[in-house]
């Protein structure tokens, strides 16, 4: 056999498996998380349901697979803007993954949804989550980012506004572990933070704020700066 074969094979296997997470998405974009099926995608390809199931022998997973595609798609993308801006400058690093948030939403709705938004009914992710990695990276990147403004924050904030108890003690451990005496309180202001850019980015991509301004840009751009006021730290311009 030649060299070459088993090459070509691992070649033609990534091939179509990128053809099956592409219909998978383009069926969940026309129906919905339920449209997604392997017995519609070996339709949709021209194969026999009995040939897809060699690439995914159940839906799950092949959902498991989205999720963790898409949501590392979206941790690298936000983590990348971010680094792209000196770590000195801990407003501008907040301003930078917040917009790159949205510029990959609006580039990946369903993706989007995906992660954020719609269940796929019936779905049964994994112990421990279909991207427990890619949350993670999210969850400890948002922290950071609370923990390198913290210095100014934490003047503005009640010191006993939160106990660790508060928190999942998984969570407690992973941040207490990556930023050593970082308080509770810097946790509540990640969590914070996370909600206010997701909630305002979700109005956006289900079409909630069409009918209420052509600028939807700006309002999340100002919720950033808000944010970034908030936290003691200059707004970037």
């Amino acid at each position: 056999m030649s060299e070459q074969t088993p090459r070509r094979r691992a070649r033609l296997r990534a091939e179509t498996i990128a053809e099956i997470r592409g219909i998978a998405l383009k069926l969940m974009a026309e129906g919905g998380p339920g449209a997604i099926s392997l017995r519609a995608i070996a339709r949709e390809m021209g194969m026999t349901a009995g040939a897809i199931y060699g690439y995914f022998p159940t839906r799950d997973d092949l959902v498991t697979m989205l999720i963790q595609e898409v949501h590392t798609s979206l941790v690298d993308a936000v983590e990348r803007a971010r680094d792209n801006v000196p770590a000195d400058d801990p407003g501008r690093r907040i301003m930078a993954w917040g917009l790159a948030f949205r510029e990959w939403a609006l580039a990946n709705p369903q993706g989007f949804r995906l992660i954020y938004g719609d269940p796929v009914p019936g779905y049964r992710p994994p112990e421990g989550g279909a991207a427990p990695e890619a949350e993670q990276r999210t969850c400890m990147g948002l922290t950071g980012l609370v923990a390198a403004a913290w210095p100014r924050t934490e003047r503005l904030r009640p010191a006993d506004a939160y106990d660790w108890d508060d928190f999942d003690s998984a969570l407690v451990t992973k941040v207490r572990a990556e930023f050593p005496g970082l308080p509770p309180g810097a946790v509540g202001e990640a969590l914070r933070m996370w909600g206010r850019l997701h909630g305002l980015l979700s109005l956006e991509i289900y079409g909630h704020l069409s009918g209420q301004t052509p600028n939807p840009a700006k309002i999340y751009r100002a919720e950033i700066g808000n944010l970034v006021h908030s936290l003691g730290l200059p707004v970037p311009e």
